[in-house]
């Protein structure tokens, strides 16, 4: 592959650190595993974001192990872990801390002094985020985007890595405050957990209804995590995979000569250019954790979904007709031309289905 010429070699040390991570990627999973029974897809997603330096928006109904997959997480990778729960009467002063009046025991002099709130840690679940006012979810926002916060007049920066997981509970809508899209456009990745399988089901339900206890191996420190996030940052990327992962945002923008039809029909708002930068960076990731420094089409395609959902808005006969923002993403992803001719293999099972329906068979 190619980036305005020759790309130059990696540096060996970044490929000695990429090659660190696949191997402890493998371990990761095996540790996990202990105490979470499958969600492999939904694990990876949430260590690209971490890698990348984003956040998560996930989704899923109660009861699927998300504080515990979150929570054991944090502890593989020596992160400090927080959970907030999110309720309509939360202020933010319970998130971001407030201010207090402390004396001096020496000079009893009184001045006021700063009590840190739970945000300052390095792995936030923002738990039922969508159930307490926008005053409060703004806070949230602020110290996602700018990696800091403001009180009394100060700022005080986050630690890093600094990494915010918000869940929403997709079956209660009732007493909610839903996110706007200005707001959920700050969320690098929108992941659903579903179900558990019966064998996995099966699986749970036998490790927790039994004594045993695991306990899970730090593998990383957080001097490593930041340093893997710089070297995502290097990871190289072709024009031609470039113009892929842009090629299939711009296709869902409904007011423009690249508009897919799809999307002209089932959509009232297109992704903006967060989800192209999403793209890139949540490619370059994924390459890193499967021990590659050239990012593939295949690690756009692996992270669409996730990086659009939430960033498409169907339009009321797509409503109407069960379209879903997914279904949209699929078909984009089918008709937008890959650099390595996935698009084409689309194509010709179309072609293949339109003559078996033309000759019944």
């Amino acid at each position: 592959m190619s980036n305005a010429g020759v790309m130059e070699a990696a540096p060996m040390s970044d490929v000695e650190a990429i090659k660190h991570l696949r191997e402890s990627y493998d371990r990761l999973k095996t540790e996990l595993a202990k105490k979470i029974v499958g969600q492999e897809s939904v694990i990876e997603q949430l260590l690209i974001s971490i890698f990348a330096g984003g956040h998560c928006l996930l989704e899923g109904v109660p009861g699927l192990a998300k504080t515990l997959m979150i929570s054991s997480l944090a502890e593989v990778l020596s992160l400090e872990f927080k959970r907030i729960q999110f309720t309509p009467d939360l202020m933010p002063s319970d998130i971001v801390g407030t201010e207090v009046i402390s004396e001096d025991k020496a000079t009893h002099q009184r001045q006021f002094k700063f009590l840190k709130g739970p945000i300052f840690a390095n792995v936030i679940l923002a738990d039922e985020i969508n159930r307490t006012p926008p005053k409060t979810q703004a806070a949230l926002m602020e110290a996602m985007e700018e990696r800091q916060v403001s009180a009394g007049g100060r700022r005080f920066l986050m630690p890093e890595p600094f990494f915010v997981l918000a869940t929403q509970n997709p079956i209660e809508q009732e007493g909610t405050y839903p996110l706007p899209a200005a707001q959920l456009d700050r969320f690098m990745f929108k992941v659903f957990v579903d179900y558990p399988d019966r064998m996995e089901e099966e699986e749970i339900v036998r490790v927790t209804t039994s004594p045993y206890m695991a306990e899970l191996t730090k593998l990383f420190a957080k001097e490593e995590i930041l340093g893997l996030q710089q070297i995502v940052r290097r990871v190289r990327i072709s024009d031609e995979v470039t113009k892929y992962a842009i090629d299939i945002v711009r296709y869902s923008r409904i007011k423009t000569d690249q508009a897919h039809w799809f999307a002209q029909e089932n959509l009232s708002w297109g992704a903006g250019p967060r989800a192209a930068q999403f793209l890139i960076l949540g490619g370059k990731a994924r390459a890193t954790l499967y021990g590659r420094y050239d990012v593939m089409p295949e690690d756009i395609r692996a992270i669409v979904h996730p990086v659009m959902r939430h960033r498409l808005i169907c339009n009321f006969s797509a409503e109407s007709e069960g379209v879903s923002t997914d279904l949209v993403i699929s078909q984009l992803i089918k008709d937008v031309p890959s650099p390595d001719g996935w698009h084409l293999q689309h194509q010709k099972e179309k072609k293949r289905g339109f003559f078996a329906r033309l000759f019944g068979k």
